[in-house]
C-alpha cells in the first residue's frame, strides 16, 4: 500500500518517494513485524489453547510442553498480515497466494484447538487443496504465453535450459506439469517443517534462517537482472516484492522466538509450522526454480521429511514382500531426526538446536554455490 501511495504523497513532501524503494520497504516491514509481535504476543497468548504434551515421548521430556499456550502461529501470522499489506506491493495473483498461505495456517490452528487431533487423511487432503491452489495462483500470475500456450519460465539445478528467453537459457514448463510438481513440493515442505517442530526454537530458527537466505536470492540474485544474467538465470521482476513478504514473516517469527527460547513460554503449534513451511516452498517457487527448497532447507527437510520417506520405504518394502528387521539401520534411526539425537545420542534440547543450526549454516551456502554455479 505504501508503495502505491507514494506517488500521491511525494508532491506534498519529496522524501515520500523513498516509499518506492524495495530496500526501505523490506527493512521497515521486517522491523515493524518483529516489534509488533514482541509487544503484542505476551498480551494475547492467554487466549490460546493449551498444549497437551506428547505422552508417547514422556521419557524424552515430551510432557514438558503440556499446559503451555500453543497455536501462537495464529497471532504471529495475523500480526504479519497487515504489515504485508502495508509494505509489500503484491499483484492480485500473489495476494491470492498469500490468502491461501493463511488457509494452511488456519487449518493448523483448528487442529491445535481440536480436543481430538485431526486424522492424517483429513490433514493431508486439506494440505493438498491449499498446495494446489498456491501452485495454480503462481502459474496464473507468472506464466508466459509462448507459442500459443502458457508456460512457466524456469531454471533447474545443474543443467542449462534448452530455450533461450530474454537472452538466458531456460526451461518452459507447461501448467499440466508445473502445478502438480509445485503442489507436491509445497505439500512436502509444509509437512516436513511441521514434523521438525518438537524442540524449543528449532523449527522457527531453521526456517527464519532459510527465509533470510530466500530474501537475498529473491532480491539480489533473481530480482536484479545484471546479477541474474551473470549466473545465467532468468530475472523475475516480481521476486523482489516477495523478498519483502518473507522478511516480514521472518521478522514476525523472530519476535516470537524471543519467547520460544528454552525454556519456552509459548509454542507456535501447527498453525505456525505449517505456515512457515508452505511459505518457504512458495517463496522458493517465486525464484523460478521449483527445486530450490531442497538446497535452502536441507536440515528441515531431512529432519522432518525423513520420517515420511521412511514410512513410504517401509510400506513399499512390505508390499513387495521384503522384510526389514528391527535391528536394521532404517528401523533404528528415529524420525524426526531430533528425536533420534535426543533419545539415541543423548543430546539436550540446547545441543540439538545449536548443532542443527550450525549444520544449516554450514551446508546451505555450499549447496547454493553448487546450485548456482554448476550449470
Amino acid at each position: 500500500m505504501l508503495y502505491f501511495l507514494s506517488q500521491y504523497l511525494t508532491p506534498f513532501w519529496g522524501p515520500f518517494r523513498l516509499l518506492q524503494s524495495h530496500a526501505l520497504l523490506l527493512a521497515g516491514g521486517t522491523f515493524t513485524a518483529a516489534l509488533a509481535t514482541w509487544l503484542l504476543l505476551p498480551r494475547l497468548w492467554d487466549r490460546l489453547p493449551r498444549d497437551h504434551g506428547k505422552a508417547i515421548l514422556k521419557d524424552m521430556d515430551g510432557m514438558k510442553s503440556a499446559g503451555k499456550p500453543t497455536g501462537a502461529g495464529l497471532f504471529v501470522s495475523l500480526v504479519a498480515l497487515p504489515v504485508i499489506v502495508l509494505f509489500a506491493p503484491l499483484a492480485p495473483w500473489d495476494m491470492a497466494a498469500v490468502v491461501a498461505l493463511y488457509g494452511a495456517m488456519l487449518f493448523g490452528y483448528l487442529d491445535d484447538r481440536s480436543a481430538v487431533p485431526w486424522g492424517e487423511l483429513r490433514k493431508g487432503l486439506l494440505d493438498a487443496v491449499v498446495s494446489i491452489a498456491i501452485a495454480a495462483f503462481i502459474f496464473l500470475g507468472h506464466s508466459e504465453e509462448i507459442g500459443g500456450s502458457r508456460v512457466m519460465v524456469a531454471w533447474l539445478p545443474f543443467v542449462k535450459g534448452t530455450t533461450v528467453f530474454n537472452g538466458v537459457g531456460t526451461w518452459l514448463i507447461p501448467g499440466i506439469a508445473y502445478i502438480p510438481l509445485s503442489a507436491f513440493i509445497l505439500w512436502f515442505t509444509m509437512n516436513a517443517t511441521n514434523c521438525s517442530d518438537g524442540v524449543d526454537g528449532l523449527a522457527g530458527t531453521l526456517t527464519v534462517i532459510t527465509l533470510a537466505m530466500l530474501a537475498v536470492i529473491l532480491y539480489i540474485v533473481v530480482g536484479y537482472r545484471p546479477v541474474a544474467h551473470y549466473f545465467l538465470i532468468p530475472a523475475y521482476a516480481e521476486s523482489a516484492r516477495w523478498a519483502i513478504v518473507v522478511m516480514i514473516v521472518a521478522g514476525a517469527f523472530g519476535g516470537y522466538l524471543w519467547f520460544n527460547a528454552e525454556p519456552s513460554k509459548i509454542l507456535m503449534g501447527d498453525a505456525g509450522s505449517r505456515f512457515l513451511g508452505i511459505l518457504v516452498a512458495t517463496a522458493s517457487l517465486m525464484t523460478g526454480n521449483p527445486l530450490l527448497v531442497l538446497f535452502l532447507a536441507p536440515v528441515i527437510l531431512v529432519n522432518g521429511g525423513g520420517g515420511l520417506g521412511k514410512l513410504v520405504l517401509l510400506r513399499a518394502a512390505k508390499r513387495l514382500g521384503f522384510q526389514i528387521g528391527d535391528d536394521s539401520v532404517i528401523r533404528r534411526i528415529r524420525f524426526p531426526l531430533h528425536d533420534h539425537c535426543k533419545k539415541n545420542l543423548g543430546w539436550s534440547n540446547a545441543q540439538v538446536l545449536m548443532r542443527f543450526v550450525l549444520l544449516q549454516l554450514a551446508v546451505m551456502p555450499i549447496l547454493l554455490i553448487i546450485l548456482i554455479k554448476v550449470r
